[in-house]
C-alpha cells in the first residue's frame, strides 16, 4: 500500500518541533516539514512566498496541513500545485474570519508598532515571565517559537492581517479550538471544534488533533 505524503507547515514563527505530539500511523503516512524561508523583501506578495514554498514539494497530490498563518500559506499553495487535501488547525479560510481587531488593525496599520525584539531576542524578555504559569508558557515560547529574524516576523504579520482571500477554497478540513484566543470560534463557519482547545492546541491536544487528521483521509 502506498502511503500518503503529508507536508506539515508550522504556525508564525514556529518550527516543526510544534507537529512533534502528532501521532499518525508511519504505515499509511510519510510525514514532510516544512519551515520558514525568509522573504526576499518586506513588499513580497503572500502568492509569491506560498510558490516559493511550494518548491520544497516534491511528491504529487500531497496533503497539505499548516497551522495558524501556516494555514494561510498551505491554502495559498494550493493555488500551484495540485492537492489531495488541505487540513488547517488554529486557522481561518477567508478574510471574513478574521476577527474584528485584524481589520481595525489593517486600516490603522497599528501592527506595524509591534515589538518585534520580543520575539527575536525572547531571551532578554523570558526573565520578566513571573509565576509557574507564566514560566512555563515561557519555556514552551522558547522551544517553539524558533524562527528570529525580524523581517520575517514583520512580514509574516503584515500578510496574516491583510490576508485578501474572499471565500473559503473547496476540499478544505479545518480543525479548531473552542478556545482559540487569536481566531476566536465565534467568528469561524465549517469547522471540526475541538473542545476546550486554544490556539496552540497542536501541541497540547495532539493525540485528538491525530485522530481528526486520520480520520479526514480515510473517508
Amino acid at each position: 500500500m502506498s502511503k500518503t505524503h503529508i507536508y506539515l507547515m508550522p504556525g508564525l514563527a514556529a518550527g516543526p518541533e510544534i507537529f512533534e505530539n502528532l501521532e499518525l500511523s508511519k504505515k499509511r503516512y510519510e510525514l514532510h516539514y516544512l519551515t520558514w524561508l525568509p522573504p526576499l523583501s518586506l513588499k513580497e506578495t503572500v502568492a509569491n512566498y506560498a510558490m516559493r514554498i511550494s518548491d520544497m514539494i516534491i511528491h504529487k497530490n500531497p496533503v497539505l496541513v499548516g497551522v495558524s498563518f501556516g494555514g494561510i500559506i498551505v491554502q495559498e499553495m494550493s493555488k500551484f500545485i495540485n492537492v489531495q487535501k488541505i487540513i488547517i488547525i488554529s486557522s481561518v479560510k477567508s478574510k471574513n474570519e478574521l476577527p474584528k481587531r485584524f481589520k481595525i488593525a489593517a486600516i490603522s496599520k497599528i501592527y506595524k508598532l509591534f515589538p518585534t525584539t520580543i520575539v527575536t531576542n525572547f531571551e532578554n524578555y523570558a526573565k520578566y515571565f513571573v509565576g509557574k504559569s507564566l514560566e512555563r508558557k515561557a519555556k514552551l515560547y522558547k522551544k517553539y517559537l524558533s524562527v528570529r529574524n525580524k523581517e520575517y516576523i514583520k512580514w509574516s504579520i503584515h500578510n496574516a492581517i491583510n490576508w485578501n482571500q474572499d471565500n473559503p477554497m473547496p476540499n478544505i478540513i479545518h480543525i479548531h479550538g473552542t478556545k482559540d484566543e487569536i481566531f476566536p470560534i465565534k467568528s469561524i463557519q465549517n469547522c471540526i471544534r475541538v473542545k476546550n482547545g486554544n490556539h496552540s492546541m497542536i501541541i497540547i491536544k495532539a493525540k485528538e488533533i491525530s485522530k481528526i487528521i486520520d480520520e479526514s483521509l480515510t473517508c
